[in-house]
């Protein structure tokens, strides 16, 4: 690696601590697919026979905790959105709040999101946003996926209180790198602003829980994924707020 290539902001301790210390648990979720089902009611006479097809049931784990629509168990996101952008700290944040989320902003906190791929990407990208700004820190907290990882990281950040990373990102790409209903794996691509715009990659992995997409957290409450530098958006679609 060349001395020259920027440092990745994911990986300095001031950036850690500003996102919480987020991380990953090892991924074991399997989603269960809900096909339609069907009852034939035959009559014994000479009577056309009535098929009743049943409404499959979505189940109360998987609707959002706001009532926002879709419940999507396969990746569904085949091309980047269109969406109004909010500054939220320092970085433009993805908004629709009658569809993809944030179904809930309460005192500038960002939460509620749809149980679609589009969904946790908002969430992804809203996060970051909200962990830009020191003064939210403890709220995040409850954007975290709960466990040893957030326990960690909530004993972490009283060890070591928060402080700004110095640090600038906006969104310039994405690519949904697995999705199964309970379980997205999003890689956002970043530009560096505060690095002359080096792109960055950053998977990031959530879950479905307590009816919105959570940040999932290894039990020492890392991020599950190393960023790396990028020389382009090969591979990712083009999406930026600015």
């Amino acid at each position: 690696m060349s001395s020259a290539e920027p440092k990745s902001p994911f990986r300095s301790r001031g950036f850690i601590a500003a996102a919480i210390v987020i991380g990953v648990i090892v991924l074991a979720a399997i989603v269960v697919l809900v096909g339609g089902l069907f009852r034939d009611d035959n009559d014994t006479a000479s009577a056309p026979t009535a098929t009743t097809t049943a409404t499959p049931t979505v189940d109360e784990a998987d609707v959002s905790i706001c009532g926002l629509p879709g419940h999507d168990t396969e990746n569904t996101l085949t091309a980047a959105p269109t969406n109004e952008w909010e500054l939220v700290g320092t970085v433009a944040a993805p908004t629709d709040p009658n569809g993809a989320g944030p179904g809930v902003v309460d005192d500038g906190i960002r939460s509620c999101y749809s149980h679609t791929a589009k969904g946790a990407l908002f969430a992804v990208v809203n996060y970051f946003a909200l962990a830009s700004d020191a003064r939210n820190s403890s709220a995040l907290f409850d954007l975290v996926e709960p466990g040893k990882g957030r326990d960690a990281a909530i004993a972490a950040q009283a060890a070591e209180p928060i402080t700004s990373a110095g640090t600038r990102l906006q969104v310039a790409g994405f690519r949904i790198n697995s999705y199964d209903g309970q379980e997205a794996v999003v890689d956002v691509a970043w530009s560096v602003t505060s690095q002359g715009g080096a792109l960055v990659s950053f998977p990031m992995v959530m879950h479905w829980a307590e009816g919105d997409w959570k940040i999932v957290l290894t039990d020492e409450g890392t991020f599950p994924y190393t960023s790396s530098a990028l020389t382009n958006l090969g591979g990712y679609l083009p999406w930026a707020g600015v």
